[in-house]
């Protein structure tokens, strides 16, 4: 019985040949942009001027956000203990969570469930927002550490109204936003993740795909992290805050007889 092989329908390759859903690759290399590119092997089909432009915007918009990240401080101390970039890197990836990073990912699933529902999109915040209250859960893309409005928010959605991108979601998000002010009694502004996951549900893809955003972005920041930690650092430094304050139990003797 012949051994059953894999299948894909994103890249086809052989002997002098690569093509990305069906476009040689030396005519992405020319024509292309790599926001153009990455629209292409996520989605399929090769984005219009006014998607590769707000693909591209996305991409940028969460490049780097300094050395306090979980990501960025998983990959510098890694490289900090003599390690490789690729170990490195790959450290910074597996700190992305649903609270760092993967936020898009819970978010978009949120937004189009809740969306696509019937009903005014601001009777609808309130339903799901008293619904996440009841479960005790925090709504994902919602508030920021730092942000009291974060400015890649606002310009995401600026340049999706230009674009005429913002659709349902991009409406419901920001429905969520004043009704969840109206019912906490405090500003909890719309973050970068809770920007991208409307727009790209906007844009017609699935929210699966959330984390996979974050990750494209970030990397670069991630690989210039490792190497200024590399090139410029001592080795084996120790990262952030390194007060810490011990809460077990005093000193104690070995019992008797336990040996």
């Amino acid at each position: 019985m012949p051994e059953e092989s894999w299948k894909t329908n994103i890249t086809e390759i052989g002997p002098g040949l690569i093509r990305v859903r069906g476009y040689e690759i030396s005519d992405l290399m020319e024509k292309s942009s790599f926001a153009q590119a990455v629209f292409l092997i996520l989605k399929g089909e090769l984005p219009t001027e006014a998607e590769g432009r707000m693909m591209e915007a996305i991409l940028v918009s969460s490049i780097d956000h300094g050395a306090s990240p979980p990501s960025v401080l998983a990959a510098r101390t890694i490289m900090s203990a003599g390690n490789s970039l690729n170990s490195s890197v790959a450290a910074g990836v597996m700190a992305i969570g649903d609270v760092h990073g993967g936020a898009i990912e819970n978010a978009a699933k949120i937004f189009q469930t809740w969306s696509s529902r019937e009903g005014d999109p601001e009777t609808l915040a309130g339903l799901l927002i008293d619904e996440m209250k009841a479960k005790k859960a925090r709504l994902p893309g919602f508030g920021h550490r730092l942000h009291q409005t974060d400015p890649r928010t606002l310009k995401l959605f600026e340049i999706a109204d230009k674009l005429k991108f913002t659709g349902k979601n991009i409406q419901f998000c920001r429905s969520v936003e004043k009704i969840l002010e109206q019912k906490s009694g405090r500003k909890l502004p719309i973050n970068v993740d809770g920007a991208i996951a409307a727009v790209i549900s906007d844009m017609g893809f699935d929210w699966r795909m959330g984390k996979g955003f974050f990750m494209i972005s970030r990397l670069p920041g991630l690989i210039a992290h490792a190497y200024e930690e590399k090139t410029t650092q001592r080795p084996m430094r120790r990262l952030g805050n390194t007060n810490y304050e011990y809460t077990g139990p005093p000193k104690r003797e070995f019992p008797s007889g336990k040996a």
